[in-house]
């Protein structure tokens, strides 16, 4: 069985990201938050998926690939990072994008353009669909023997998750340097990788920290089973007991709105304040909605006045210029 460790690497990412204090928001909400800024990865604009990328390319590499190909909405951070590692390796990139094409090409899909991605579009926002599509697609370009590496929407693999794990060290090393300990950890729940790599990881090194996920597109439901087979087949792959219970993974679906990638006016509120009290941008479909919730939650009192939070900023800001409109007119 594999280790960690032995695992081939491809390096994207600046590591280890910051673990940021953030004062004025904490004395706003009454908690001290900390926040791992995982928006300053720096390859290609920045954002989570960099950690991610960097084992799913090396094991691109070494299977002899020649294209990436994967999917998402039109402003994916995941495709533009996607894109971005595989130009890097000299490699092809294919995309299919969920719905049908914008009236602009502007923010993440502006970027696409400009690294040469070849997309298409599902023309349905079904992301079961969708995922089926891509498959297809991958096989198509097997048989034209344009050797591709299919990764899945948000690089939610095994060898995603493994990245996290990672991450989670590099927390936990930089909150015991800060002589800080965690009460929560918060998370943008989207298609679950990194919900299930983080609490593997405070599985894998024994940390106990409640990890809260917000969804911003999927149902609860659909969440909590995907994040318990993703850190089961981690589990196996790695032949290492993660003993994880369905009382360990905490999603909230109420954040979400009216579906994936449309702004909610609490998201809208949280974006504006973060910027305002701390000069760190958040975005509409991932990060405003997760802050909108974290701040609903301990407004609630479900989070204890006092708590210590880190909040994990998983990026995304492209995809602010995508959607403008979201921010007219308010404020």
């Amino acid at each position: 069985m594999p280790t960690i460790e032995s695992l081939p690497r491809y390096k994207l990412a600046s590591l280890p990201t910051p673990l940021d204090e953030l004062p004025r928001l904490s004395r706003d909400l009454g908690i001290r938050v900390l926040m791992k800024r995982d928006d300053l990865t720096g390859f290609a604009l920045g954002g989570n998926k960099a950690r991610k990328l960097e084992f799913l390319l090396a094991d691109a590499l070494q299977q002899g690939a020649q294209m990436l190909v994967t999917g998402g909405g039109p402003q994916s951070n995941h495709v533009r990072m996607t894109g971005a590692a595989a130009r890097k390796a000299g490699l092809g990139a294919r995309a299919l994008l969920f719905g049908k094409p914008p009236d602009q090409v502007n923010g993440n899909l502006l970027l696409d353009e400009l690294l040469g991605v070849e997309y298409s579009y599902a023309g349905t926002d079904d992301k079961l669909v969708t995922d089926r599509m891509l498959v297809e697609l991958n096989e198509e370009l097997r048989a034209q023997n344009r050797k591709p590496y299919l990764i899945p929407v948000g690089g939610s693999t095994v060898l995603g998750c493994i990245s996290y794990i990672i991450a989670v060290g590099e927390l936990l090393e930089q909150l015991r340097a800060q002589k800080a300990q965690a009460d929560y950890i918060f998370i943008t729940t989207g298609s679950c990788g990194t919900h299930a790599g983080i609490l593997a990881g405070v599985k894998y090194f024994g940390a106990s920290i409640p990890v809260i996920g917000i969804s911003v597109s999927r149902a609860k439901s659909e969440c909590e089973t995907r994040i318990a087979n993703l850190a089961q087949q981690t589990a196996k792959f790695l032949n290492y007991e993660l003993p994880i219970t369905p009382a360990d993974i905490t999603v909230y679906e109420e954040y979400l709105g009216a579906g994936y990638a449309l702004i909610t006016p609490a998201a809208r509120a949280a974006i504006y304040r973060v910027a305002r009290l701390e000069g760190i941008f958040l975005d509409q479909v991932y990060t405003g909605k997760t802050m909108a919730g974290m701040i609903d939650l301990i407004e609630r009192g479900a989070i204890e006045k006092g708590a210590t939070v880190v909040f994990w900023h998983t990026g995304g800001m492209p995809g602010i210029f995508g959607h403008p409109q979201d921010f007219a007119n308010s404020g």
